[in-house]
């Protein structure tokens, strides 16, 4: 018998609805209608719930063979999540071409390097671009943290597409610029985006093989 049959089994032994299973297992209904359907399958903690709330052991619910591709699909999606934090937070580290001193500013002879706060030597319209494309950087950056945090899927693929794409046009725009600084830092950053979403694709490619 499958585990869907078997969920099905066990609460309608319990004279229970799919939502007042849901409430008892913290869970949401729908949650509980994909488990039925066979259309989703629990996480460890939700089975270790279902196996504490119907006094069954776990593996009377599934084979050794299936909850261990549950843990390694819970892993991916685990590592997943980790690498689309860890991109947010790198957006959000675009706060240091704000706040760093990486800007020249020449001062009665010499050059010295100014934060973006501080940087006066250059035109209304550029100073204006270079804070449209951080602050965005920032915000975009914001949001990515927040959507993973409650793990929300929706967006995320957007926030990320447009987010390399501003990270993209800043880089070009900066090294158009001739700040060095900027530029590299700026490029690093980019770096680092795309390294995570190299190990994103591959976890992607893990679960479809």
């Amino acid at each position: 018998m499958e585990l869907s049959e078997k969920l099905q089994e066990l609460r309608r032994s319990r004279g229970l609805t799919q939502e007042e299973l849901a409430e008892a297992l913290y869970v949401s209904r729908t949650a509980v209608s994909k488990w039925e359907s066979g259309r989703g399958t629990p996480s460890i903690d939700s089975l270790k719930e279902i196996s504490r709330f119907f006094s069954v052991s776990v593996d009377e619910l599934l084979s050794g063979e299936a909850l261990v591709q549950i843990a390694v699909k819970e892993n991916r999606s685990n590592l997943r999540s980790v690498c689309e934090l860890l991109f947010g937070i790198v957006d959000l580290m675009s706060i240091c071409l704000v706040l760093l001193p990486l800007y020249p500013e020449p001062t009665a002879g010499h050059v010295y390097a100014v934060s973006l706060l501080a940087y006066a030597q250059t035109g209304t319209v550029s100073r204006l671009l270079h804070w449209l494309l951080f602050v965005a950087l920032i915000g975009l950056g914001g949001v990515k943290v927040l959507l993973t945090h409650f793990k929300i899927e929706n967006g995320q693929r957007e926030i990320t597409l447009i987010s390399m794409a501003l990270h993209i046009g800043a880089v070009l725009f900066l090294t158009m610029v001739r700040e060095p600084y900027a530029t590299t830092l700026a490029f690093l950053l980019l770096l680092i985006k795309g390294a995570l979403l190299l190990k994103i694709s591959r976890i992607d490619g893990g679960k479809r093989s």
